[in-house]
């Protein structure tokens, strides 16, 4: 499914340098070289401000907090209901979890079933619900690399004045989105606040967990950066119940080093995906439905993605990936139980047949082999097996 290898075996040099100052500066948390990152990182995403941090998770957290959608503190929760942020069914269980950590309630709506982004209709109709007037943000994730309907999403804030809008860019550095009034804004410009990942697995990855949130509000950067160092502003100083999620210097070293190849990247990403709709067609597996064949990966129009992930819609998904895993082909299914199934979850009171769009892509869905440094053959490899499979 991925190979790291190949990407540190060009970068080695310039990564174990950048190692070694850290080491050598014995600057070990935050300082010099995290700023340094956060100000590149700032400028990559056309925000004001960024804030490094231990995780995406926490980052998720972090721009929630920071934003002051929820209350964590019990004495709150008992003074009063909390608050609602809708959300996607389809992602990664952390999108729900730092809403409720942040004090807040999770509310879903459906997606679009071509891109797999939460759908701004489905927002609406959450919205004009009752209880609707208890939601104080949307948190859109920017799935598999490609920007939700922000224009969408924009035209609710219109007519929801007081309605906050955040991104959930963990798997989208880099991807972009074009509307009338702004050409190519970057994912984490978007919103009031963005949240990136650079799990090892992502396009822009750390040697280990590590995290990003963005925002053009100096406030908000003002509060993040207290929440992350245990609420203080200034040492042993305590302003607020924070926690500790501060990006170290070593990450901030190769994430630096990473940022630069980024565009190149995420341009080799886009070169791949399309090679691979080009070999799909070739084979006659793309369809328009999954009852006639292989649905290949939509782009909106307005979107640049970034292809973190390239996905397929797959008839007889599960044997499918079974078959290429005996040809020793990875794949991996993102994700196989929506976020309103989810055990964990259960008290939000949602059932089967709630969510039939994410529900049906759960069910559907498979990632292929995507990475810059995928080899045009291996593509084919893997394009033939499923034409192989299909028969």
């Amino acid at each position: 499914m991925l190979d790291f290898s190949r990407q540190f075996t060009v970068l080695r040099e310039e990564i174990m340098d950048a190692i070694a100052a850290v080491c050598e500066s014995q600057s070990l948390i935050l300082g010099p070289r995290v700023a340094a990152f956060e100000t590149a990182a700032a400028s990559a995403c056309a925000s004001a401000f960024a804030i490094g941090c231990a995780s995406g998770t926490d980052a998720l957290w972090l721009a929630l907090a920071a934003a002051g959608i929820g209350d964590s503190s019990s004495s709150a929760r008992a003074a009063c209901p909390a608050p609602a942020v809708i959300t996607t069914p389809f992602s990664f269980f952390a999108t729900a979890s730092s809403i409720l950590r942040s004090g807040a309630r999770p509310v879903f709506a459906d997606i679009d079933p071509r891109s797999f982004n939460l759908s701004p209709e489905s927002v609406a109709e959450v919205l004009r619900k009752p209880g609707g007037e208890q939601v104080k943000a949307v948190l859109a994730v920017h799935l598999y690399g490609q920007c939700a309907d922000w224009d969408g999403l924009e035209a609710l804030k219109h007519d929801n004045p007081g309605l906050l809008l955040l991104e959930d860019a963990a798997q989208a550095f880099g991807a972009a989105w074009e509307s009338p009034s702004r050409q190519g804004r970057p994912a984490g410009s978007l919103g009031l606040a963005a949240a990136f990942s650079f799990y090892p697995t992502k396009n822009l990855a750390a040697f280990g967990d590590a995290g990003l949130v963005t925002t053009s509000s100096q406030d908000l950067a003002g509060r993040a950066r207290s929440l992350r160092a245990h609420g203080m502003t200034r040492r042993y100083y305590h302003d607020e119940v924070g926690w500790n999620s501060r990006l170290d210097a070593i990450q901030a070293a190769v994430l630096a080093v990473k940022l630069r190849y980024l565009p190149e990247w995420n341009r080799q990403r886009r070169t791949r995906a399309a090679r691979y709709d080009e070999l799909f067609r070739a084979a006659s597996l793309a369809a328009h439905s999954t009852q006639e064949g292989i649905v290949l990966p939509y782009t909106d129009p307005r979107a640049t993605p970034v292809f973190h992930q390239y996905v397929i819609r797959a008839p007889r998904r599960d044997a499918l990936r079974g078959a290429l895993a005996a040809k020793h082909i990875g794949s991996e299914i993102y994700y196989p139980v929506p976020l309103h199934l989810q055990a964990a979850l259960k008290d939000l009171g949602y059932k089967p047949g709630d969510f039939p769009h994410a529900e049906r892509a759960a069910a559907e869905v498979l990632a292929l082999p995507l990475y810059p440094e995928l080899r045009e053959d291996e593509q084919q490899t893997v394009v033939e097996a499923i034409r192989t499979f299909y028969g």
